[in-house]
């Protein structure tokens, strides 16, 4: 299962009842922070994510209410005593900051902390259970943005077939890997013939902060869960161009183009103070839309 909790939801200028961005993805037994605005670490425990499940995280862009919270996790996790090593995936420049920080405070660290920085597109992490790649959104700034998807899952043997066709045992867990058999006589099973598919893998994407940029699709084509930032409703199309950010209409547009299953939309204007007209504006071009809410959970099973 994959699932996203949301953290927070607002642009740069914090609400009384808003939060800068920040979520957690968990995927492949791993729980993911992705961006971290300020407040991040009284949200976690606001809604009961442990800190200490938190291996890796990714920061977007150097815009600080996507990394403001960062410094004050860091230094609480070694407060805790943490030992498990953490990895940070961020722009190259948030290294010096978060070494300078840490060398004011005279922080040693109990646990080891990986700094990986963003250089270019493409794949970032692989483990035994997800991968992350990453690609440039078009902001003020440099901005990834991020797509985090299953390892594809074994095929599952149809043992009937299998016996049937006088396929050793031995062989059974190559089959499952989607190999084909090849008999004595030099006839090839068709690995298909003697295995069911497996459970397709489940993916996420998160765009970040982005004008609209049709360049996006080919990052995010058919993903299970899309995020893309809805800073301002469709009547400030121009404001949105002028300060590098999208509009409701145009976050549907991006999600119905490359065939997602659903829509989140967030990084609302503090300007405004109801979400509901970003739902019903994004719906009229794209149904499957969500607000995301702070502590709303969006799953795929």
């Amino acid at each position: 299962m994959l699932s996203i909790t949301i953290l927070g939801n607002n642009s740069a200028i914090p609400t009384h009842d808003r939060h800068p961005t920040a979520q957690v993805l968990n995927i492949g037994e791993q729980q993911i922070l992705i961006d971290c605005g300020e407040n991040t670490q009284v949200q976690l425990t606001r809604y009961k994510i442990r800190w200490s499940k938190i291996n890796y995280i990714f920061i977007s862009h150097l815009h600080g209410d996507h990394y403001f919270g960062l410094p004050g996790l860091i230094n609480s996790m070694g407060l805790f005593q943490r030992e498990t090593p953490l990895h940070i995936y961020a722009p190259a420049t948030l290294k010096p900051i978060l070494d300078l920080i840490l060398e004011a405070g005279n922080t040693i660290l109990p646990f080891p902390l990986h700094f990986h920085a963003i250089e270019h597109a493409g794949e970032l992490l692989r483990t035994e259970k997800f991968i992350v790649k990453c690609f440039p959104t078009k902001h003020r700034i440099p901005c990834w943005g991020f797509c985090f998807e299953e390892v594809k899952a074994p095929r599952k043997l149809n043992p009937e077939a299998a016996i049937a066709k006088g396929i050793p045992a031995a062989y059974y867990s190559k089959l499952v890997m989607g190999e084909d058999y090849t008999t004595k006589s030099g006839e090839v099973i068709k690995n298909e013939t003697v295995t069911f598919p497996g459970t397709a893998p489940k993916s996420y994407a998160y765009t970040a902060d982005t004008l609209y940029d049709e360049e996006l699709i080919q990052h995010i084509q058919g993903v299970d869960i899309l995020y893309h930032e809805t800073t301002y409703l469709k009547d400030l199309s121009e404001r949105a161009r002028s300060r590098f950010h999208s509009t409701t209409h145009e976050a549907a547009q991006i999600a119905l183009k490359a065939n997602v299953g659903k829509l989140i939309i967030g990084h609302f204007s503090s300007k405004y103070t109801e979400l509901e007209p970003f739902e019903a504006e994004a719906r009229e071009v794209f149904e499957q839309t969500e607000i995301a809410r702070e502590g709303a959970v969006f799953s795929v099973k």
